[in-house]
């Protein structure tokens, strides 16, 4: 007969339940290390119980980010912890399919056949579209070197840009001349272009899906009128599209669009892939219409990672598991996928976009239809509503709903919209959830208008 001994019932009671162990009696360290380890358990439940203070990323309408993935992108994340993307001699197979990647986005877009267009992926559309305007850079300072010209003044000109081309032109001695909005538009308009180019412009920054209202700048119209001042003045600027979001959305919803590769003064094009290509946090892409639009002296040869690769990229290390999910993603979707994807969400934009209009105060900007997957408006009448989109915002977080309210960029930054982008994973339950609480928060606010405060920094949302 087996023999059993007899245990302290009080031994280890503390260890047993999370919340009455050692560490949850305390505060959580916040400025030095603590002395000693704990259980695994233990600190992982409290960490996600503090976490249960970040806002509801369901709920998140201001991010054009991804939220929302499949199993297999989860699996595939995990298996892939282990995987340095500038590594290509350690992880060949990681290296090939980032390459597949590219091919892929190349035909996406499409690049000249032959194969004649290169690429890479990033950690996001910002750090790709800072690699767009260094080649840019780089290839006007090399012209004009060659013609015995200064060089030491180089412009871009772009329209209402996300905040990544205002770092690009800061950090490397760049002047962004932002063109300013027409009191009628939410872009850049072709006719613009004259007065802001002159021969020390490296590029025109078009945009594919503004980040104020969503739709898209017009490229091939901005291509045209570039085309018209070489003739005139004998400058050739290049284009470079910022499609961060439009990337994903244009070559299966509006194929019809010219915007891309077709027009020969686009020389490259940046994206999201954790946007509305769908792959989680972390993954960008960049792409040359042709090799040689990408200056050699960008590219740097390394060479102690076991084996001789080139690398172009703002910083080195990073995990490979975002672009192994974006492959999977192209994969499991294919065109017909994505297709479907991104309908559902312009229908569900739609549907939003009518019951907006439907109540009463607001006036639609951008119906979801020609661009992004998205709604934008503004109050018809802020002194008649008595209450401020900001209030509207501040109100709707109440309910866990995150929409952005903020000015337009100049000169109409005296309208103060609001943005509603709809993702992968936002349905259509979800968005009449949302009106349903719109209209419960418009009642409240008119019935009872807030003071009116004097300008000031509200809670803003930077994506």
């Amino acid at each position: 007969m087996a023999l059993h001994e007899t245990k302290d019932a009080n031994a280890g009671d503390s260890d047993t339940d999370v919340f009455a162990s050692a560490l949850s009696g305390q505060i959580l360290p916040k400025y030095r290390i603590p002395d000693d380890h704990s259980p695994t358990e233990v600190v992982y439940e409290l960490l996600s119980n503090e976490l249960l203070l970040d806002g509801n990323a369901a709920q998140n309408l201001a991010t054009f980010c991804t939220t929302w993935s499949d199993d297999g992108v989860h699996r595939l994340m995990n298996q892939c912890l282990d995987k340095n993307m500038i590594d290509k001699d350690e992880y060949p197979q990681t290296a090939e399919i980032e390459a597949r990647c590219v091919n892929i986005l190349a035909d996406l877009w499409n690049a000249p056949a032959g194969g004649a267009a290169t690429g890479c992926s990033t950690t996001g559309s910002s750090e790709a579209a800072m690699l767009g305007g260094l080649a840019l850079k780089f290839r006007w300072r090399t012209r004009r070197q060659a013609q015995g010209l200064p060089a030491d003044r180089p412009n871009l000109v772009c329209g209402p840009v996300q905040i990544c081309w205002e770092k690009f032109a800061r950090y490397f001695d760049v002047e962004l001349r932002q063109v300013p909005i027409e009191p009628d538009a939410t872009g850049l308009r072709p006719h613009q272009l004259a007065e802001y180019i002159d021969e020390n412009t490296i590029g025109v920054v078009a945009i594919l899906g503004v980040t104020y209202t969503c739709d898209y700048e017009p490229v091939a119209e901005i291509a045209a009128e570039l085309d018209r001042i070489q003739a005139e003045h004998g400058w050739d600027v290049p284009i470079h599209v910022d499609g961060a979001s439009g990337g994903f959305i244009a070559p299966f919803l509006h194929p019809d669009v010219v915007w891309d590769f077709r027009l020969p003064r686009v020389a490259s094009v940046n994206t999201s892939g954790h946007k509305y290509g769908l792959a989680p946090l972390g993954v960008g892409w960049i792409v040359w219409r042709t090799a040689d639009l990408l200056p050699a002296e960008l590219v740097f040869d390394v060479d102690y990672l076991g084996g001789d690769m080139p690398t172009f990229a703002l910083n080195f290390s990073r995990p490979g598991g975002e672009v192994i999910a974006q492959y999977y993603l192209f994969l499991r979707l294919g065109r017909a996928g994505y297709k479907r994807v991104h309908e559902a969400c312009v229908a569900t934009a739609q549907y939003l976009a009518g019951e907006i209009a439907a109540m009463g105060p607001f006036t639609l900007l951008y119906d979801g239809l020609g661009g992004l997957p998205a709604v934008s408006y503004r109050l018809t009448d802020q002194a008649a509503s008595g209450f401020s989109l900001y209030d509207l915002s501040d109100r709707l977080r109440m309910r866990g709903w995150q929409v952005p309210s903020y000015p337009l960029p100049a000169d109409r930054d005296d309208t103060v919209i609001q943005r509603v982008l709809i993702r992968h994973g936002v349905t259509r339950d979800q968005i009449a959830l949302l009106v349903a609480d719109m209209h419960q928060a418009v009642e409240h606010l008119t019935a009872a208008p807030p003071p009116v405060r004097a300008a000031e920094p509200r809670s803003g949302f930077h994506h």
